[in-house]
């Protein structure tokens, strides 16, 4: 590490090639332990030390330019793994619905069932449960969206998701409550 105090400036090649090899094992580390994927934590990485030498920043010292660089490699992990994260149970989900699709005329007169006892426990729920539970397995919105539609805090939306879900799986007598759409 450069202890001398020198400025660092990522637009100078020399600069950069010094932070780049100072740092890149360091980051990539980082990355990786937050990704779990070699080729994304390198692609992360290298966004990074463009991002840098793009702005044209400029850091007191070696110090510097890594802490802010582990900051931006981090934040840049974070987001990448809550991404893949929500593709995966989006692909899933998919999935799940088009097994569904092909389901036996059994399987067909069951779900009817279902839905039919689960339209009637729903009609059973006070006003305020009902509207949540609605809001969150049918619009698909999340607790944050629904307490700002309602005009109520986040904690006290799920408070009430989870009153409807336990009142329901009373109603219906089932441990599972699962909501048709």
């Amino acid at each position: 590490m450069d202890k001398s105090g020198a400025e660092i400036h990522a637009a100078n090649e020399a600069d950069f090639r010094k932070v780049y090899n100072a740092l890149m094992t360091l980051l990539f580390k980082i990355s990786y332990r937050i990704v779990n994927d070699e080729e994304a934590a390198e692609d992360l990485v290298h966004d990074s030390l463009i991002k840098m030498h793009e702005k044209e920043l400029v850091f007191p010292s070696m110090d510097d330019a890594k802490y802010w660089l582990i900051r931006v490699v981090k934040n840049a992990s974070l987001n990448y793994a809550k991404r893949k994260t929500r593709e995966k149970k989006a692909y899933e989900r998919f999935l799940k619905e088009d097994r569904r699709q092909t389901d036996s005329g059994e399987t067909e007169l069951l779900k009817a069932e279902t839905l039919r006892r689960t339209r009637e426990a729903l009609e059973k729920l006070p006003v305020n449960l009902k509207t949540v539970l609605i809001l969150k397995e049918y619009a698909e919105l999340n607790y944050k969206e629904i307490g700002r539609v309602l005009g109520i805090t986040e904690g006290n939306v799920k408070v009430r998701v989870f009153r409807a879900r336990e009142q329901l799986s009373k109603l219906i007598g089932e441990d599972d409550v699962y909501l048709p759409r």
